[in-house]
């Protein structure tokens, strides 16, 4: 979710006022708020609870975006409390996924595979975009960092989306569906941890 400078980012101010990196985190926010959208459905309609965790992280990075450029251009220790903030957020996400999945455990849920290839494959081609265009800015303090952990993890949890469908058609289970879905939880967790640590050191060094 990793190193970075912080002091690049206090020192110069051009990355996080950039206009076209808040074009970037426009095009970013209005594309993931679509997706959660479209994967909320197609995971209810799919009975997948990879499509479902993919979801929760879309609606995660929407208000990652959302919260980021809100806190573009203002001092360093209030883009690291957001940067903080969006990494709880995160690992709440990591716990809701965990949850349903005792639930897709129980009922033995049979996902549609089909359903889970096809959205899988669209939701990859709307990260992989994204993940392109934040390469430049993915360094920098943890609020800049966090964004492109995001889109980072997003494209990996895609491939793994689709490669869940392939696993569900082949042996007619769900545990492909719910391997992947632990999975990406995992991933935000780890993502969660990697941006919690550093807005923490963040915020110590501004309080020395």
């Amino acid at each position: 979710m990793s190193a970075g400078c912080s002091s690049c980012a206090s020192s110069h101010t051009s990355p996080v006022t950039d206009k076209t990196y808040r074009r970037i985190l426009w095009f970013a926010l209005i594309s993931n708020g679509g997706m959660f959208l479209v994967e909320l459905v197609a995971g209810a309609i799919g009975q997948s609870l990879s499509l479902a965790a993919d979801a929760m992280d879309f609606f995660s990075d929407a208000a990652n975006y959302a919260i980021t450029l809100v806190v573009l251009g203002m001092p360093l220790v209030i883009r690291s409390r957001a940067a903080l903030f969006k990494g709880i957020c995160m690992g709440l996400v990591g716990l809701y996924v965990f949850y349903t999945s005792i639930d897709h455990i129980i009922n033995d849920t049979v996902p549609r595979a089909d359903v889970m290839g096809i959205i899988g494959f669209l939701a990859l081609l709307v990260n992989v975009v994204v993940a392109i265009l934040l390469f430049k800015f993915r360094t920098g303090d943890a609020n800049m960092e966090s964004i492109w952990i995001c889109s980072r993890n997003d494209a990996i949890g895609n491939i793994a989306v689709m490669a869940a469908g392939a696993g569900v058609w082949a042996s007619t289970t769900g545990w492909p569906d719910i391997i992947v879905g632990l999975g990406i939880a995992g991933l935000g967790f780890w993502g969660a941890i990697q941006i919690i640590g550093k807005a923490r050191h963040e915020l110590r060094d501004a309080q020395k």
